[in-house]
């Protein structure tokens, strides 16, 4: 059995966490293909922009992207604007902090933006990620859930959510942080917390509250 059908194992269909019917209908999925189809007309310009920024920054390709874990434990690639030095993308820590030497000028500026994240509309169209739901993780992160943690992976991923504003300044937090001490600290102390957030508000979810998360969102990101 792979890690990935071990962690599904431990999660509950119907989900014992009592989830509203919001969270995999296709009324939210129809909602997400005609936002995200919304967006990458009218954001096509920025994201030309975004990318020449990132290419003139530093060497390397444009778009950054890394295996995460998402709905019923399947495996995709999600899409980034590359905001760290090509030859550290992919080796040392996969858990980044404040003060990250690693992240380039112009790769603080999205990170602080997030506007990196804009990539992930396509993960949206082609069924990776919904708008709002628990941001996808790292496999080996999720190796460890316990069976009500792992009701997390009844649900699609999102670019942002409860959690998300919550956390929305998850560097800093780690910033005081050992490097090597990263990702024990974010299993045990980060990672818990996220999910009891995600798993409470799917409990409750909804067209209106997901627009709710949306604008919570923007408001995070200019506040």
């Amino acid at each position: 059995m792979t890690k990935a059908a071990q962690v599904l194992s431990q999660a509950s269909y119907p989900p014992a966490s009592g989830f509203t019917g919001w969270n995999n209908s296709y009324r939210k999925r129809l909602l997400d293909l005609a936002l995200a189809g919304v967006l990458l007309i009218f954001l096509s310009p920025l994201l030309v922009i975004v990318a020449i920024g990132v290419a003139l920054d530093s060497s390397g390709p444009v778009l950054f992207r890394q295996k995460r874990m998402g709905k019923d434990g399947r495996l995709f690639w999600v899409f980034k604007f590359r905001t760290m030095t090509h030859d550290s993308t992919g080796n040392g820590l996969k858990i980044t902090r404040a003060g990250d030497l690693r992240i380039t000028r112009f790769g603080r500026l999205l990170r602080k933006t997030k506007l990196d994240e804009l990539p992930q509309l396509f993960n949206v169209l082609r069924g990776d990620m919904s708008f709002v739901g628990p941001r996808p993780d790292l496999p080996e992160f999720l190796e460890s859930l316990t069976p009500p943690q792992a009701d997390i992976l009844c649900l699609r991923p999102g670019i942002t959510g409860m959690a998300s504003i919550q956390y929305r300044n998850e560097e800093q937090l780690l910033a005081n942080v050992e490097p090597e001490a990263l990702p024990r600290y974010y299993s045990e102390h980060v990672l818990p917390v996220k999910i009891g957030i995600d798993l409470e508000y799917a409990q409750r979810a909804g067209f209106l509250s997901d627009i709710g998360v949306l604008f919570g969102t923007v408001r995070a990101m200019l506040g």
